[in-house]
């Protein structure tokens, strides 16, 4: 597909985005409200004169809106549902911010960069273990779209199969009755993503399917067909054996470092979180 073709269809997801205003979903509130003072008269002036007089570029380019979930990758038993806000800055790269709803009141929790897996290979060894692999998040039908058709959702979804992320939460906000912290605490955590049946709380993605009113099966069956072009990706089995819960493969899901030279999946052992 050329890239006129992608940036046409980008600029469909946009405009629908866009045309809006806001998303008709239920959300949730975030658990965190930061301590401090309601805002003074004087700020509130200030905001309105720099509403109107300053620029809000780089903010007005997130127009892709992305709902999907994470689990730290040093505590896998640590997952949020994410809500991404991102640029397709070209064919290759997309930046996201990370936000814990997508109600105007909603904290920010962290960012994420997309890459596809052409700049992927050109990365040094070391740097690879900081990207998580995308395709289990789009074989499985966590990740979705919401609030576009269907149909554009999945063109989009292909778009980013063998693609992979580099996310970085700051602020626990609280999530699936884990309080949260009133201010962003700690270091940056490096997340990671969900590449077997079994490891995300089943708690987790049913809340937010019942919320937004979907099924994330109906998507995995839609989106059956993108295992036809899902290659062995990196990363895939970083957290195989880390959750106390029974898992299986995801079909079309496979680590490339379990790949035998024949080119079939080869048996994959049980490794720690690196």
């Amino acid at each position: 597909m050329t890239s006129c073709k992608r940036a046409a269809r980008l600029a469909v997801i946009a405009t629908v985005l866009g045309s809006s205003g806001s998303l008709p979903l239920a959300q949730i509130a975030p658990d965190a409200h930061p301590p401090g003072a309601d805002k003074s008269r004087r700020t509130r002036a200030l905001e309105l004169g720099a509403r109107a007089l300053q620029t809000h570029a780089p903010v007005g380019t997130l127009n892709i809106y992305l709902n999907g979930f994470h689990p730290m990758k040093d505590d896998p038993g640590h997952q949020v549902e994410a809500h991404h806000f991102c640029h397709q800055v070209n064919e290759d790269f997309a930046q996201c911010v990370l936000f814990d709803s997508a109600e105007r009141t909603a904290n920010l929790t962290g960012i994420e960069y997309i890459i596809s897996e052409k700049l992927f290979l050109r990365l040094p060894e070391g740097e690879r273990r900081y990207w998580h692999p995308h395709n289990g998040e789009i074989l499985s039908g966590q990740l979705i779209a919401p609030g576009i058709p269907r149909a554009a959702e999945k063109a989009l979804m292909r778009d980013k199969v063998n693609s992979y992320g580099k996310t970085w939460h700051v602020w626990h906000t609280g999530a699936f009755g884990v309080p949260g912290d009133a201010l962003p605490l700690g270091e940056p955590r490096l997340a990671w993503s969900f590449n077997r049946d079994g490891e995300i709380v089943p708690g987790l993605l049913l809340q937010r399917d019942q919320r937004l009113r979907l099924q994330s099966t109906e998507r995995r069956r839609e989106r059956a067909d993108l295992q036809q072009i899902a290659r062995p990706q990196e990363g895939v089995d970083a957290l195989l054996g880390a959750f106390p819960r029974e898992t299986g493969p995801i079909p079309g899901v496979v680590d490339a470092r379990a790949v035998a030279p024949s080119g079939q999946p080869a048996p994959a052992a049980a490794s720690a979180p690196q």
